[in-house]
């Protein structure tokens, strides 16, 4: 596409749409008053706007070599793995020095390491959680952070697959506390590695973990390569988010100038190295790593809570503290919501936002149970794709790589279990014929 094509085709009304949900973010974020939760709304809104223009995901990171034979999403998240456990172990190596003790050992009153609130407990609610959780967002067709961006980009499958997720986390909270609780769930582990080899040998052990699977993903291309069942990384990109083929020399201050700042999509490295910079911003400024579920479970509880639903067990005791004043006043569910907004904005500012509703009855059922399994079993792992893997791997903990291995395992059965059942899921993932 050339610019004379991008300036004839291009919607418009959108931008000054997105122009008018701009205008009313900053006269939300005065009413708000409480620096922590205009920052997690901005925070939020850096997420979504990101992750949807550089189409990036988590469960992709699986589904996508899976699916396509290329790893080009997965060395991705490898690199901002990396990129966030240079941040996280700088950050953490830093407060340790000046008498911060990690968030597990600390007393009331201590000073408390960031992000070693993600340096879970491991036992069996981690794996099960996982392995349910990486079912839920293949047949939901999105993780937890990729459900609230396509929720934004108007995907109606997020559209189902959010209220349901949101449900999902009282009986996972609820069944974690009573697992933690009885034997079964003392069977456990939680290794902060720094404890033990120290914040450079942590780093050094995490970046051979992560190099193994960069090497593990290209020798999976090869094989891929070899087979035929392997597709260019630019192969699904939509023709109007290419470099235009005139670029910047026709109009360098008109439509392709408009085109490389809102329209062009990012590399999904460039989109993994922006995410690392914003989660590191994020924990800087709020000693605590990103996270996004354990808001899911506080908008439920809130949610139920307006139709006379009350939760005894002790173990909603946090869930109703947090939201004691109020639902905005959570900077966790503003932060979710400005992941939503943000890719809404994302879409609204290329002009391309439309509702998304091509799926029958069966996908829809679909979607809504991915969406439970996944708000089920991210509350039984004390995570999702996010604050059990993104924020706890980089973070040394154990229990982000028994995640991981989890979650991936999950994802793969899924692929398997459901391969043509949904408009989500190819029916053949291997077939020479589907590469041509």
């Amino acid at each position: 596409m050339n610019t004379e094509e991008f300036a004839k085709k291009f919607n418009k009304i959108q931008p000054i749409i997105g122009c008018i949900v701009i205008l009313f973010l900053v006269w939300f974020s005065f009413k708000l008053h409480v620096p922590k939760l205009i920052f997690g709304l901005l925070i939020g809104l850096g997420f979504g706007y990101t992750l949807t223009r550089s189409r990036f995901g988590f469960a992709g990171g699986i589904k996508r070599i899976y699916v396509r034979g290329e790893g080009s999403l997965t060395k991705a998240l490898l690199i901002t793995f990396a990129a966030v456990t240079l941040i996280y172990g700088a950050i953490q190596w830093t407060a340790s020095t000046k008498g911060a003790i990690p968030a597990f050992l600390a007393k009331n009153g201590e000073a408390i390491i960031p992000g070693t609130q993600n340096v879970f407990m491991t036992n069996i609610g981690t794996v099960l959680g996982g392995f349910l959780f990486g079912i839920g967002m293949i047949i939901a067709g999105g993780c937890a952070s990729g459900t609230l961006a396509d929720f934004g980009e108007g995907e109606g499958h997020a559209m189902i697959a959010f209220p349901l997720f949101i449900l999902g986390t009282i009986p996972g909270h609820y069944l974690r506390e009573v697992i933690d609780r009885n034997p079964i769930g003392k069977v456990r582990v939680r290794i902060h590695f720094p404890q033990y080899v120290g914040y450079l040998g942590a780093i050094i052990l995490t970046f051979v973990g992560l190099l193994f699977l960069y090497i593990l993903t290209k020798a999976y291309e090869n094989k891929r390569k070899k087979e035929g069942t392997y597709l260019d990384p630019k192969s699904d990109y939509e023709d109007f988010e290419k470099e235009l083929k005139d670029n910047l020399d026709v109009s360098p201050w008109g439509s392709a100038l408009y085109h490389k700042v809102f329209v062009e999509r990012w590399s999904f490295k460039t989109g993994a190295l922006i995410l690392s910079i914003i989660s590191g911003c994020y924990i800087i400024f709020t000693n605590k790593a990103w996270g996004v579920t354990s808001a899911f479970t506080h908008i439920a509880v809130w949610f139920l809570g307006l139709f006379g639903v009350h939760f005894d067990d002790k173990a909603f005791d946090s869930v109703y503290k947090a939201i004691s004043n109020g639902i905005l006043a959570d900077a966790g569910v503003l932060l979710d919501i400005g992941i939503v907004v943000g890719s809404f904005l994302a879409f609204l500012m290329a002009g391309r936002f439309k509702l998304n509703l091509k799926f029958n009855s069966k996908n829809a059922f679909l979607f809504g149970l991915g969406g439970l399994l996944m708000g089920f079993g991210s509350r039984l792992a004390k995570g999702c794709n996010i604050g059990a893997l993104y924020s706890s791997l980089p973070n040394f903990s154990i229990s982000g790589w028994v995640f991981l291995v989890a979650i991936s395992l999950g994802a793969v059965v899924g692929l398997k279990l459901f391969k043509g059942s949904s408009c989500l899921i190819p029916p053949r993932h291997r077939d020479v014929r589907d590469f041509k």
